[in-house]
């Protein structure tokens, strides 16, 4: 496997990225917006107001709330709540080396076993990273996924700590508002999008078995993490890409986990955009569904998650329903060709076409201003252009918009004050 290919994280995927010619388009007319929007709230404000209150999460995947007030989680055969965790803490280390941890159980979509890395920080809050790296289903997405990803251990690991894991978010640099906290690494090499529980799943038109099982992986990782990290003062949830779409997809279990701590858990999810059907065709997200056993781990909860049509947006409402009091903030360039093209499978009910940048840009102008434009705990930075991710690279220090800078927005959202960005 060639690793070097990880360093643009990128899922060597960017050369993919459609261009803005004539139909077939994603749904309807998805016509091109050019929208400015300036910060609701001031940065050094004293964070969003919440709505009403709802009832308390049941967690997710199968997860119901056992007699002592935990949450068992049957998809992973573990338990996340009220502490004592399940699970051994991960190896102590030097504050600010990043170190690889094995974590029994896990394993990558070729049946390898995997694990975690982490930084220990001199700071009191927590990251956990989803990496992104695209997705399988289908012998396209497969292939490639299988050339790039599809195992990832200690080696793999090694080779990105002196390059994506030393940049970016991950820099101990002034302007990074968690320069210093501790990180969680969660690899991506399951190609679900770290939301699958299937083994020995089989892909139609592609050879083999395949274990589609980042859900589970996670809820393992988590066991280890929670008693690793039992008293942070701030979580951060946050990836890329497919990992983007992992850290909202786990998100609700991470913040449930950490209920008896009372303190922030954050969403910051880099270019996986929960769209309507209109933009992520509900065609695809069935695939996705059947393919990955998606039904195994959505919220139990979420009744709109097992209706006819797509499970993204709904799972996305329940979410920030379960959790009214907490921020999320959304990151995407409003033309991104990655995320396009895989969205593109599912045009013209999954026979596949161009998916246009001027649609995109309009499904993401609707996450913004219609489905989620009431909810001052949501916020968005949305960037000119077809590029995809930001957060590990160098421009996550040097991206601006309308005289914000991306670090400075984040940070904001880290003390509770989500507002919207747009060119």
């Amino acid at each position: 496997m060639d690793w070097n290919r990880t360093l643009g994280v990128a899922l060597g995927l960017q050369v993919f990225a459609c261009g803005d010619d004539p139909p077939p388009t994603a749904s309807g007319e998805g016509s091109s917006s050019d929208t400015t929007v300036s910060s609701e709230t001031d940065p050094g404000g004293s964070g969003p107001a919440t709505s009403a209150t709802t009832n308390v999460a049941d967690g997710t995947g199968t997860t119901g709330a056992d007699p002592d007030g935990s949450t068992t989680d049957e998809a992973t055969g573990t338990t996340t709540g009220e502490p004592p965790w399940d699970g051994e803490p991960l190896s102590d280390g030097e504050p600010g080396q990043w170190q690889w941890v094995d974590v029994e159980g896990t394993e990558c979509i070729d049946g390898s076993p995997t694990g975690v890395g982490v930084r220990y920080g001199e700071g009191d809050g927590l990251v956990v990273y989803f990496e992104g790296g695209g997705g399988c289903f289908d012998l396209a997405t497969c292939s490639l996924f299988y050339a790039s990803f599809a195992n990832f251990d200690e080696t793999a690991f090694d080779l990105l700590v002196p390059t994506l894991l030393s940049s970016g978010i991950f820099a101990d640099v002034p302007g990074n508002p968690v320069r210093d906290w501790s990180f969680v690494y969660v690899p991506y090499c399951t190609g679900d999008v770290h939301a699958g529980a299937h083994d020995d799943a089989d892909v139609p038109g592609f050879v083999g078995s395949h274990q589609f099982v980042g859900y589970r992986n996670f809820g393992l990782d988590l066991e280890r993490i929670g008693p690793t990290f039992a008293d942070p003062s701030h979580v951060l949830v946050t990836g890329i890409s497919a990992g983007g779409y992992g850290a909202a997809y786990n998100y609700d279990r991470i913040a449930t986990a950490y209920g008896y701590a009372d303190i922030p858990v954050t969403l910051l999810d880099d270019s996986g955009p929960p769209m309507s059907d209109d933009y992520i065709p509900a065609c695809l997200q069935d695939r996705w569904r059947d393919l990955w056993s998606l039904d195994d781990t959505l919220p139990a909860g979420c009744a709109g998650c097992f209706d006819s049509g797509g499970w993204a947006l709904p799972m996305t409402q329940y979410v920030r329903a379960q959790h009214p009091e907490q921020t999320f903030g959304l990151l995407s360039n409003l033309r991104d060709g990655t995320i396009r093209t895989f969205l593109s499978a599912g045009l013209n009910d999954c026979a596949g076409g161009l998916y246009l940048g001027a649609d995109y840009e309009a499904g993401l102008v609707e996450l913004r201003d219609d489905i989620l434009g009431g909810d001052p705990g949501f916020g968005t930075y949305y960037v000119q252009g077809i590029g995809h991710t930001f957060l590990p690279f160098g421009s996550y220090e040097s991206t601006q918009v309308s005289g914000v800078y991306l670090v400075d927005w984040i940070d904001s959202l880290l003390q509770g004050n989500a507002m919207h960005v747009a060119p």
